[in-house]
């Protein structure tokens, strides 16, 4: 009998209902098979007030104030949403809304986000603003564009941090100069399959790219979820970087027998339906597989990988109660989707 309690049913009704599904998993998502989605991220800092980590509850809040004034005057369309409950704050941080980092329910902290749900703003995490576009599958123009249509109209109502020498200045130094970063968060799994991952990311390593996990700077990189980003390289070169890891990746998938492939989706597939506890790096790997041999076509995985995209992104990351708890609602979360399949 599957384990059920009122946090689990409350999480269940939030997912189907209650939250925005981002962009990303929406519309024509360009080469999804390989790049789940692209993000273009900038930081902003207004003048004349301290860095978050220094700043008072009152110079908090006071920032959020004008960001929301901003907002409104540039008739921007920004729903925000403070004073998130423990599993609403899960679902925005699988859907990449939110960092791990980012605490919501403090004062002053708030997330906008636009009705198509491409462009969110992070109010006072590490900086002021954390302002992203977010799209689906290999995209990263478009998220440029996106982002850069939302931060022009801020940027003409409040006053950012800016040095002639420095360029924007930021929290982190390593952030100075555009506050920019480009990313694309790819599924390398074929190069992981055929040893040839370390290589790649060596190439990568050395045009000045940088590969994370699926939830950024200190997360690990499980299933084969690699975010690629940027703070230097030009639109250009991001994309001939992103050209040769899709090229890469399609040639190592093609080397691997579809025999192959159909056991260990099956393998992981059986040990999933068999758990009862799960923790999230199995789980990750275990949709890692389901979701290579979803878009290869395999029979016995007849649904789109899209729709496995969907159910990472509401797997419960951080858990809403304890950690074993945690493990047993997500196993019943895994083991749902795929005996339905």
């Amino acid at each position: 009998m599957q384990e059920t309690t009122p946090d689990s049913e409350t999480w269940k009704k939030m997912v189907l209902s209650g939250m925005p599904t981002p962009a990303w998993l929406e519309g024509d998502a360009p080469i999804s098979e390989i790049v789940i989605s692209s993000r273009q991220r900038y930081a902003r800092n207004l003048r004349e007030f301290p860095f978050p980590h220094h700043a008072s509850e009152h110079e908090l809040t006071t920032i959020l104030q004008l960001v929301k004034d901003a907002v409104e005057d540039a008739e921007l369309d920004l729903a925000t949403y403070e004073n998130l409950t423990h599993a609403e704050r899960d679902f925005m941080l699988g859907s990449r809304l939110v960092s791990p980092e980012f605490r919501c329910n403090d004062p002053g902290r708030a997330l906008l986000l636009d009705r198509g749900k491409t462009v969110s703003i992070m109010v006072n995490e590490e900086d002021h603003l954390r302002l992203q576009a977010l799209t689906p599958g290999w995209s990263i123009v478009t998220a440029q564009a996106a982002g850069d249509r939302v931060l022009s109209q801020l940027a003409s109502r409040l006053q950012f941090m800016h040095s002639d020498q420095l360029g924007y200045l930021t929290a982190s130094p390593s952030n100075l100069g555009h506050a920019r970063r480009r990313s694309a968060l790819f599924h390398l799994i074929g190069l992981a399959h055929t040893k040839r991952l370390m290589n790649v990311l060596k190439a990568l390593s050395a045009w000045g790219l940088t590969a994370r996990g699926l939830f950024g700077e200190s997360s690990r990189a499980v299933g084969a979820f690699f975010q690629v980003s940027t703070t230097e390289q030009r639109m250009p070169e991001f994309v001939g970087a992103g050209e040769y890891l899709i090229e890469e990746e399609q040639k190592a998938r093609m080397e691997v027998r579809r025999s192959e492939l159909q056991d260990k989706a099956e393998q992981a597939r059986d040990y999933a339906i068999g758990s009862t506890e799960i923790s999230l790096a199995d789980a990750m790997r275990v949709f890692a597989w389901v979701r290579w041999a979803s878009s290869a076509g395999l029979p016995d995985f007849a649904f789109s990988h899209r729709e496995v995209d969907r159910w990472i992104s509401t797997l419960d990351v951080q858990g809403t109660q304890d950690q074993r708890i945690a493990s047993r609602h997500r196993a019943v979360f895994v083991r749902e989707r795929l005996e339905q399949r």
